[in-house]
């Protein structure tokens, strides 16, 4: 099985730096890739080791912080958008058991006067640790800039211009999430189907996941097996959403995955993960693109806008009524 699946690991500076070869040989890897299984993990991100770090220590201090004090920051009415998300409110889009996660959402920055600003609630600040809007507003700003410069090498791969998404994602809606697996004391009292992360694909362009190395990300294969995902130190992993699978009239692939159960006796360890959810403006146009459609691939999807689809998926999977 691990023969068949191409996971490969690149170098963003090859890209970024390179030669034309290297920029070309970049380009067509991780198009080949989001092509056949939908991941790749990526090195020279723009993070480095201590910022990681300074990331997963707030992020573990807030979810340290007691109930009572983590819930003034829930904001029901925002469906999950902006600051805290509590135990089992998300659930896989086909699933009816919430996932055994906690999370805070960190979205847009728009600090250049785009009017765009009204569409977006204000991020919410946490008092108690200062140091975690601060970072977290760093690492998003980071990932946003690498998650760019990727979607132009995915453009050039598909034959578009290189800079075709740039305006689409310039202040677009993309979404920094803390994850925090909680511990579970009694495995017994759950239910059969409570897992981490049930099975699912991701909505928006691409995804960037700090932190994969931990135990239980997996892929569905397209042999229809469970390949478990593994990251060099801090490299991160990406991967294909459904945005730009609609995109590409399915030519990139948003891949089924999910977030395991650890062994019974490591179940009553936290497990934290943060990935970078790379959205476009909610106006973006979905509609296939026509150099993805041909007489062996004709299109698949209806027209919807980023927006029209987000607002969809959210009813799904449970944070929006």
């Amino acid at each position: 099985m691990a023969k068949e699946v191409n996971i490969p690991r690149l170098d963003l500076n090859d890209y970024l730096s390179g030669s034309p070869e290297k920029k070309k040989a970049f380009s067509d890897a991780i198009g080949s890739a989001f092509n056949e299984t939908g991941f790749v993990t990526i090195t020279n991100h723009g993070l480095d080791k201590a910022l990681i770090e300074k990331l997963y220590q707030q992020v573990q201090n807030f979810f340290t912080l007691p109930e009572e004090a983590k819930l003034k920051y829930e904001k029901v009415a925002l469906a999950g958008q902006r600051g805290y998300t509590s135990k089992g409110r998300e659930k896989a889009k086909d699933s009816k058991t919430p996932d055994l996660k906690e999370f805070w959402q960190t979205g847009q920055y728009v600090e250049d006067g785009d009017s765009i600003k009204v569409e977006y609630p204000d991020n919410v600040m946490v008092e108690e640790y200062p140091a975690f809007n601060e970072v977290t507003k760093e690492v998003y700003q980071k990932l946003e800039k690498a998650g760019k410069n990727i979607l132009n090498a995915i453009s050039v791969y598909l034959g578009l211009p290189e800079h075709y998404f740039e305006n689409k994602v310039h202040n677009g809606n993309s979404i920094l999430r803390g994850i925090h697996y909680f511990p579970i004391e009694n495995p017994d009292a759950l239910p059969a189907d409570a897992v981490r992360a049930g099975a699912h694909e991701d909505i928006n362009l691409i995804t960037l996941l700090i932190g994969a190395s931990a135990d239980g990300l997996e892929v569905l294969t397209r042999d229809n097996e469970w390949f478990a995902i593994k990251a060099h130190g801090e490299d991160i992993v990406v991967n294909v959403g459904d945005m730009l699978q609609r995109l590409t009239n399915n030519k990139l692939r948003s891949t089924t995955h999910r977030v395991v159960n650890p062994p019974r006796e490591l179940m009553k360890n936290s497990r934290y993960s943060v990935p970078f959810f790379l959205h476009p403006k909610s106006n973006m146009d979905l509609t296939c693109l026509d150099l993805c459609i041909d007489a062996d691939h004709p299109k698949v999807y209806d027209d919807i806008t980023a927006g029209e689809y987000l607002d969809e998926r959210l009813r799904e999977i449970g944070l929006k009524k």
